[in-house]
C-alpha cells in the first residue's frame, strides 16, 4: 500500500511565472525548429518522392504502404515513451540524439538498395522522429515563461508552415531534376546545423522528481498504440467488421484498460493520470485529435486529385498546396496574438468554424478547378487550423507541470498522429464507399462489357479510382479510345464524388469540434497547486 502512495511536490511560489531553464528563449526556439524542420520536410516530400522510389526499387503498392506505415507505427508507438525519456534524462540530450539519428537514418534511406532496407530504415527514422518531437515542445516549455509561451507556439507554427510550404516545392524540384535520394540527403546538413546550435544554445534541466522508466507501462502502452494504429491502417483493407479488425480492436481495448489500471498503481507512471484531471489538457488532446482527423484525412486525397484527375506534375501539385503552407506563416503568429487577447476558448472555436468553411469550399471544387479556386480554400484553411494547432499545443504542454512537459509533448504528438491516421482510414472508407456506389452508373453500358471481358474488372477499377486515375495496365487493354475516355471520365467523376463526401464529413467534424472548444478553460495552473507524480 505504502509503495503506491502518491508523491506530492509543492512548487515554489514563483514556479509558474518564472520557472525557465535559462538561455536565450528565441535562439532556443530557432535551434529546436531546425530539428523539427527535418521531420516536416520529410513528411511533405515523401508523398512526392514515393511514386519514383517505388518505380526505381520495383516496389509493389503493398511495399510502399509499408514504407509509410512502418514510419507511422514507429512514431505513434514511441512518442509518449520518448517524451518520458526526456523528462528523466534531459530533453536537450534526447533532442540531440533524435536529430542525429534522424539525419543518419535519412542517409541510410537514400543509400537503400532494396525495399526491405528502405522499410527498416524508415522504421528507425520514425523512432528517432519520436525522440525529437516531444523533446522539442518540452524545451520550449522550459525556455519560455508561461505568459510568453503562446507567442513561442505562434512562431513555432510559422516556421513549421514555412518548412511545409518549402517541402513540396523543394521535393518536386529535387525529384524531377536530381533523384529521389536527394530529398533524404538534404536532412544531413540541416541535422548538422541543428546539432551545433543545439549543443551551443539549448539550456536544459532534467526533472528532480523522476528517476526511472515505468517499463511495464512502456510495454503495455506500446502494445496498445500498435493495436490501435494497426487496426486503423488495416481496417479499410480487411473490412471494419472483419475478424482480424475486431481482434486487433479488442486487443487495444484490453491493453488500454490494463494501461489505465497500471498507471493508477505505478510509483512513477509513464503517463500520470493526474494530467487529465486538468480539463484543458483533456479537451486539448481531443481537439488536437479531431482537427488532425479533419485535416490529414481530407488532405490525403488532394495529392491524388491534383496528380491523378488534374494530371499535374509533382512540382505543380506542390505549388497548388502552397497557399495553405504559406498562409500558416502569417496565421500562426496572429493566432498566438489572438489567444493572448481573447483566450484559447474563443480563438480555437472561431478557428474551427473557419476550418469548416474551408472544408465546405473544398467539397465544392470542380474537376478542372483553377489555381485560384483551389488556392482560396487552402488559404482560408491556414487561418482556421493555425489557432487550433497553436492553442491546443499551448494548453496541453503549457498546463502540464514542468517535470511532465515531455510526457505532455508526447501526448500532443500522439493525439495528432492517431487523429490523422483515423481521418485517413475513416474518410478513406467513406470515399471508397461513395466510389463503389457511383462508378458503375458512370460507366453505363461499358461496365457490362468490362465484366464480360474480365469478371471482377469493375471492382478492380473501383480500387484504382481511389487514386483518381486509370492504371496503365488497364488502359493498355482497351484499344478503343472512345471506350477508354468513358472509363477515364467515370473514374474521375466517381473520385470527385468521393472526395466531396470526405470533405463534407470533415466540415461536420470541424463544426462539432468547435462546440467542444467552448469547454476549454483558460487553464493556467493555479500558482502553488501541488503536482501529483504518482
Amino acid at each position: 500500500m505504502a509503495a503506491h502512495a502518491k508523491t506530492t511536490v509543492e512548487p515554489p511560489p514563483s514556479a509558474e511565472a518564472n520557472d525557465v531553464s535559462g538561455g536565450n528563449p528565441w535562439l532556443t526556439l530557432l535551434a529546436v525548429c531546425l530539428g523539427v524542420i527535418m521531420v516536416m520536410l520529410d513528411g511533405t516530400v515523401m508523398g512526392i518522392a514515393a511514386p519514383v522510389m517505388g518505380a526505381e526499387l520495383k516496389a509493389t503498392l503493398s511495399d510502399m504502404q509499408w514504407v509509410t506505415n512502418g514510419y507511422l507505427l514507429a512514431l505513434a508507438v514511441f512518442l509518449i515513451t520518448a517524451g518520458k525519456l526526456g523528462d528523466i534524462y534531459g530533453h536537450k540530450r534526447v533532442f540531440l540524439v533524435g536529430v542525429a539519428g534522424f539525419a543518419i537514418s535519412s542517409a541510410a534511406i537514400a543509400l537503400s538498395g532494396s525495399v526491405l532496407m528502405l522499410i527498416i530504415f524508415r522504421v528507425l527514422q520514425g523512432l528517432f522522429g519520436a525522440l525529437l518531437q516531444p523533446a522539442a515542445l518540452a524545451l520550449l516549455r522550459s525556455a519560455f515563461p508561461k505568459d510568453k509561451l503562446n507567442q513561442a507556439m505562434g512562431a513555432w507554427g510559422a516556421i513549421i508552415g514555412l518548412s511545409s510550404a518549402a517541402g513540396p516545392i523543394l521535393g518536386g524540384l529535387l525529384v524531377e531534376n536530381v533523384s529521389w535520394q536527394s530529398v533524404f540527403y538534404i536532412n544531413i546538413p540541416v541535422g548538422i546545423i541543428a546539432l551545433i546550435m543545439g549543443i551551443m544554445i539549448i539550456k536544459d534541466r532534467r526533472s528532480s522528481t523522476l528517476s526511472r522508466i515505468d517499463w511495464p507501462g512502456v510495454v503495455v502502452l506500446s502494445g496498445m498504440m500498435f493495436s490501435l494504429v494497426w487496426t486503423i491502417i488495416k481496417a479499410p483493407e480487411w473490412g471494419w467488421t472483419d475478424a482480424k479488425t475486431l481482434l486487433f480492436g479488442a486487443a487495444f481495448v484490453v491493453l488500454a484498460a490494463t494501461f489505465i489500471w497500471w498507471q493508477s498503481k505505478a510509483k512513477q507512471p509513464l503517463v500520470p493520470l493526474s494530467l487529465f484531471k486538468n480539463p484543458s489538457i483533456s479537451i486539448g488532446t481531443v481537439l488536437m485529435m479531431m482537427v488532425a482527423f479533419a485535416m490529414f484525412g481530407a488532405m490525403f486525397f488532394l495529392g491524388f486529385f491534383f496528380q491523378g484527375v488534374h494530371g499535374l506534375t509533382p512540382l505543380e501539385a506542390g505549388l497548388r498546396m502552397l497557399p495553405m503552407s504559406a498562409g500558416m506563416i502569417v496565421a500562426s503568429p496572429l493566432a498566438a496574438m489572438a489567444i493572448g487577447k481573447l483566450g484559447p476558448k474563443i480563438t480555437m472555436a472561431v478557428g474551427l468554424l473557419i476550418t469548416a468553411v474551408a472544408m465546405f469550399l473544398m467539397s465544392q471544387l470542380s474537376m478542372d478547378a483553377s489555381f485560384i479556386e483551389s488556392g482560396l480554400p487552402f488559404l482560408i484553411l491556414a487561418f482556421g487550423l493555425s489557432p487550433v494547432f497553436v492553442g491546443a499545443t499551448e494548453i496541453i504542454v503549457g498546463n502540464a507541470p514542468m517535470e511532465l512537459a515531455g510526457a505532455a509533448g508526447g501526448i500532443q504528438q500522439s493525439a495528432m498522429q492517431v487523429g490523422g491516421a483515423l481521418g485517413t482510414a475513416i474518410l478513406g472508407a467513406v470515399m471508397a464507399g461513395t466510389i463503389s456506389d457511383k462508378l458503375t452508373g458512370y460507366l453505363g453500358p461499358v461496365a457490362a462489357g468490362m465484366e464480360q471481358q474480365a469478371p471482377g474488372a469493375v471492382a478492380g477499377l473501383e480500387k484504382a479510382a481511389a487514386f483518381g486515375t486509370v492504371p496503365p495496365e488497364v488502359a493498355q487493354k482497351i484499344p478503343d479510345p472512345s471506350v477508354l475516355q468513358v472509363i477515364t471520365d467515370a473514374v474521375h467523376r466517381a473520385f470527385m464524388d468521393g472526395m466531396h463526401t470526405a470533405f463534407t464529413v470533415s466540415t461536420i467534424v470541424a463544426v462539432i469540434t468547435a462546440g467542444l472548444a467552448l469547454f476549454v478553460r483558460s487553464g493556467r495552473k493555479v500558482e502553488g497547486e501541488p503536482v501529483h507524480i504518482g
